[in-house]
């Protein structure tokens, strides 16, 4: 890039940005021409430098602005000269940036602070000595050329730092347009990489991207009417309207997509830019040991076939036809990802173009390629990515285009749609010793969300393009069927065994029927565990593992023709039992609070410490929403919860009721309380004395919730052939403070008994499931249940 071109290029900022820039211009002219006559200053320029300087000046942006001169006026006139023109714009309410300076001071302060130098880079004349302005231009520009072996890595590093800070904008639910990696600093960085000469970006559609990272700028600044660049969920629907966008989610993919252009833009870029350092340095040595200016070639490595190594990429052969070739593009792919290297820009470009496309269905060698790719492990994402980037992906797997870029607004979620399929068959490549099938468990991880961006439920909608994209893909029919089983019923296994009781034959029975054989559980459970793991952190834990690998043993017995032996009362654990004896003694609650670690995963570290609560006393109605209460009261956040009822012989040779109360809590800030006060607020809940309604809902009152997206109303429904000793009823709502206190008054108000629940929380979603029955400890009858589901439901809405 020239430095022409390196000031022309402003004009690419966008419309309103530029033309924001030359009325600004026009202003700040008037402002520099009066006050340089005033104070009689002669050899002076007003420059633009850093964002102003290259036109992107959104509404509410800082004006930066270089007061230059020659050092031949007197300090005072330059000082009035500058208080004619900074004074205007303070008072005018803008954010200013300024410094006043002669050429030889601006390029020591560049040579000493980096971002200066950039900044510079971009200096373009508003008014006064044009010649002033053009030679400081030339030095700073010649400056970052001869000090670039010096400064990029330096550039490198500040940006690796803020992408380690502020997260990657293509992912983020609420971005810094800014600041995030593949945002505007990024777009930045490159030109100033092109500047230097060293290497240049790829062109292709990086204009585009920065345009509408600036407009999305733009329009948050003027939907806000403040500076900032965070794209937060309250202002993403005003944003997308300014734009003309549908909606939020449309807003997202249009940000992510040119975020993602200017990542892959930046990791091109940086990984030539490295490239050419490092032969420069080698160089001499070079010239020392072969004499003279011989130079010697990079070694090329074969990879596979038609594919080679060279200076650290995967290139094409010079043999390699991929116009004869229509495998060619997912060899490379895998070879690359098997041998942990990028692919080179130019093949993934010239195979973007000459690759003919792959029959239908394809032939085995295609598909065992792709198998070879999603088995590769981590540097899978990198070649994955770099094919998306020209629009490969979606070439050769049509349906993909659905899943690109598509955002998740669950928290829980770390990544995109596509980007989350990608990294479970990562996950999923490293358990592939545990099933007979690996190429049935990476493709279905890597298809089991696909069904995202379909109306209706997504594992639904899934099976179906499963089928299609398998059968494309070239698997048999009956591979093709299991393949579609996983799709369908990816979230069966951790939502059966986090939400319902595994004691109950019905429970058992419905997993079986749905998963049908030995090696389909097999892969199922393996394809559970590789979701979670990519999903985030919050959505897998030693104990969901073990709650998963429980119910598989179950269902795996049950397939191999041992039939689940009936339902018998909850034996307790030890200590549930000792507290369930004292109960039963005092006839009042007994509670038990203690930390523990949670079991170790059998090649790791234990996970992060846990908190058990337990509590035990006799059976009687109100127990579950007066121990949620309490619990809310105190600000214990409930993980998970389990009830039950169990019976402990008397004294008498009767036996008596109590009901175990299991507990995962978090404190929501400072330390936990004591087992002691929590015990007494239970007892003045059970017997009517603490009015935890009322205490919560002036603590509402007192702590509003701050903004953010309106969270969907609650669902309650009745589970289809749940239990056949007891109704289902599964609540699906907002975490949010109390709401399995609300959850169980609404149950004891409508005369149900509870006789076991199972809470879980994932993220700020709550999944509570209640097994319910009516006074006689019956389940209830299907327009019963129904009543009683719709009534819980309007009382939670």
């Amino acid at each position: 890039m020239t430095s022409t071109e390196v000031t022309t290029e402003s004009e690419d900022s966008g419309p309103s940005g530029y033309a924001a820039a030359r009325l600004t211009d026009d202003w700040l002219t008037g402002l520099f021409t009066t006050a340089a006559e005033r104070a009689g200053v002669r050899g002076a320029a007003l420059v633009a430098v850093g964002g102003y300087g290259r036109g992107e000046l959104s509404p509410r942006s800082d004006l930066d602005l270089l007061l230059l001169h020659d050092g031949t006026a007197d300090a005072g006139a330059v000082a009035a000269l500058a208080d004619g023109i900074w004074y205007p714009v303070w008072d005018l309410g803008l954010a200013l940036d300024h410094s006043v300076r002669t050429p030889g001071e601006a390029r020591r302060t560049a040579g000493e602070d980096l971002k200066v130098q950039l900044g510079l880079l971009d200096a373009r004349p508003v008014a006064g000595d044009l010649g002033l302005v053009s030679g400081l231009r030339t030095a700073i520009l010649a400056d970052w050329r001869n000090q670039a072996p010096k400064r990029l890595p330096a550039l490198d590093e500040l940006c690796r730092e803020r992408a380690e800070r502020m997260g990657e904008l293509q992912f983020l639910l609420e971005p810094d347009l800014k600041e995030a990696r593949g945002g505007l600093r990024d777009a930045t960085a490159l030109r100033a990489v092109a500047a230097s000469w060293v290497a240049d970006a790829p062109r292709e559609g990086l204009a585009e991207a920065r345009r509408t990272l600036l407009d999305a700028r733009d329009a948050l600044h003027l939907t806000t009417g403040r500076a900032t660049d965070r794209l937060a969920l309250q202002e993403q629907d005003q944003v997308a309207g300014a734009l003309g966008l549908l909606d939020a989610d449309a807003l997202l993919r249009h940000v992510y997509e040119a975020a993602r252009t200017v990542s892959y833009a930046t990791d091109v870029t940086w990984r030539e830019v490295n490239r050419v350092l490092r032969a420069r340095s080698a160089r001499p040595r070079l010239r020392t040991i072969l004499g003279g200016g011989a130079k010697a070639a990079p070694e090329r490595t074969p990879l596979a076939e038609g594919v080679v190594e060279a200076d650290g990429e995967v290139v094409l052969a010079r043999t390699a036809r991929p116009e004869r070739d229509p495998v060619l593009t997912l060899r490379a792919a895998a070879a690359a990802a098997e041998a942990g290297l990028p692919l080179s820009r130019h093949l993934v470009r010239h195979l973007s173009t000459a690759a003919q496309p792959l029959p239908v269905p394809w032939p085995p060698q295609a598909r065992e390629e792709l198998v070879t790719l999603l088995g590769a492990g981590e540097s899978t994402v990198g070649v994955w990515e770099a094919l998306e980037a020209e629009g490969i992906i979606t070439r050769l797997l049509p349906d993909w285009e659905r899943v690109h870029c598509r955002p998740q607004r669950n928290p829980v979620h770390t990544w995109t749609v596509d980007r989350h399929l990608v990294e479970t068959a990562v996950r999923a490549s490293h358990l592939t010793r545990r099933v007979g099938r690996p190429d049935l468990l990476l493709i279905a991880a890597l298809l089991h969300d696909i069904g995202k961006g379909w109306p209706g439920d997504h594992s639904v909608a899934g099976e179906v393009i499963a089928r299609d994209m398998a059968a494309r893909i070239g698997f048999d029919k009956q591979d093709v069927g299991v393949v579609a089983t996983l799709v369908r019923h990816h979230l069966l296994l951790v939502e059966t065994a986090t939400r319902r009781d595994l004691d109950d034959p019905a429970t058992v029975r419905s997993v079986a029927d749905a998963v049908g054989s030995a090696s389909t559980l097999e892969l199922l459970h393996a394809l559970t565990e590789a979701d979670a793991l990519a999903t985030g952190p919050a959505a897998w834990s030693s104990w969901r593992a073990s709650l998963v690998t429980d119910l598989v043993r179950r269902v795996a017995a049950l397939l191999a023709g041992e039939e689940p032996p009936p339902p018998e009362p909850l034996a307790p654990s030890a200590e549930q039992e000792r507290l369930a004896v004292e109960a039963l003694r005092t006839g009042e609650p007994v509670l038990s609070l203690h930390t523990r670690p949670e079991p170790a995963p059998e090649d790791g570290e234990p996970e992060p410490v846990g908190v058990e609560l337990l509590i035990a006393l006799p059976d009687r109605p109100g127990v579950l929403p007066a121990a949620a209460g309490v619990l809310a009261l105190h600000r214990l956040t409930v993980r998970a919860a389990d009830l039950r009822a169990v019976e402990l012989p008397t004294e008498l040779g009767e036996t008596a009721g109590l009901l175990v109360l299991s507990w995962r809590v978090a404190a929501e800030y400072g330390s936990l309380p004591q087992a002691a006060r929590l015990r007494a607020d239970l007892v003045r809940a059970l017997d009517g004395s603490l009015d935890i309604r009322a205490r919560l809902a002036e603590r509402e009152a007192a702590y509003p919730r701050r903004r953010g997206v309106k969270a969907p109303p609650p669902t309650v429904t009745v589970a289809a052939a749940g239990s056949r000793l007891a109704t289902v009823i599964e609540v699906r709502a907002q975490d949010a403070p109390g709401l399995l206190h609300r959850i169980g008054r609404a149950l004891e108000h409508h005369a149900v008994r509870v006789r076991s629940a199972h809470v879980s929380t994932l993220g700020a979603n709550a999944v509570d499931a209640f097994y319910v029955t009516d006074a006689d400890g019956a389940p209830l009858s299907p327009e019963r249940a129904a009543e009683v589901a719709g009534e819980v439901e309007k009382k939670l809405g």
